[in-house]
């Protein structure tokens, strides 16, 4: 695994420390809401099924790749531009050091939307699945390349118990292997290497051979137009999480129109 993903792991494990002094398990536990949700899973699958194209606009201020991309940061105002131009949900990046997130803003955009939000992190610990339904997340990232099979099961059951819809996260041949046997129903394939940080736009489109079509695939990174999302849709993808392509671009709503050629 490449450093900085260690690094980030790392730092992560010691917020967790500090977040559980302030407030236990326990008492995140009795905060929970409701189990319902958004309905994150069945948009995906739906998509995918109509051949509907779905985007799961991604926020964030800043990424180990990119550096710093927006300097005036507002989330909740990113949000409603995102739901007014089209997205069909919201990837939101809650890490602090790397990506200068925040569990908050998750919050805060639930109050703002009404489309589902994914919460994106290095979920690493089950308190994290808790935390993010108490901060009003619809869905989690669960990354393959930095958890068990073993943890990948546990978490799916925690976060169904709460009422929390994930993707599993892939980026190789091994990790759709991996995937396809713990057997949930939404894959995400990352076209963005996480050892080097590289992208291959093939990826996903290379990957998606080694699945059953039964599962609801997600193409991430690297997508910036229509003609992108044109050549996945060949291969049976409708859903597609995008981030920079968006959020650097002059005009949120023509780029929308644009990838999406309406």
């Amino acid at each position: 695994m490449f450093d900085l993903l260690k690094n980030i792991c790392r730092k992560k494990r010691d917020e967790l420390e500090i977040a559980k002094k302030n407030c236990s398990l326990a008492s995140l536990k009795k905060l929970l809401p409701e189990k319902k949700n958004r309905g994150f899973k069945h948009l995906l699958m739906s998509s995918q099924k109509d051949g509907n194209n779905n985007i799961i606009a991604e926020i964030k201020k800043a990424s180990p790749s990119a550096g710093e991309i927006i300097n005036d940061y507002i989330p909740e105002d990113i949000a409603i531009k995102y739901e007014q131009s089209g997205a069909g949900a919201i990837s939101i990046l809650t890490e602090t050091q790397f990506f200068k997130g925040n569990v908050d803003h998750l919050s805060i955009i639930n109050q703002k939307t009404n489309i589902p939000l994914l919460r994106k992190d290095f979920i690493i610990d089950p308190y994290q699945i808790f935390e993010s339904k108490v901060y009003k997340a619809d869905a989690i990232l669960l990354i393959c390349t930095i958890l068990k099979d073993e943890e990948i099961k546990e978490f799916i059951k925690i976060a169904d118990d709460v009422g929390l819809d994930c993707i599993i996260e892939t980026h190789t041949e091994d990790e759709i292997k991996r995937s396809v046997k713990i057997d949930y129903p939404i894959i995400g394939i990352n076209n963005r290497n996480l050892d080097n940080l590289s992208i291959n736009n093939h990826n996903a489109l290379k990957l998606i051979n080694n699945l059953p079509t039964e599962f609801t695939i997600v193409g991430e990174s690297g997508i910036k137009n229509h003609s992108d999302i044109i050549s996945y849709n060949r291969s049976g993808i409708f859903n597609f999480l995008i981030g920079e392509a968006i959020l650097t671009s002059n005009d949120i709503f023509l780029t929308f129109k644009e990838l999406l050629n309406k």
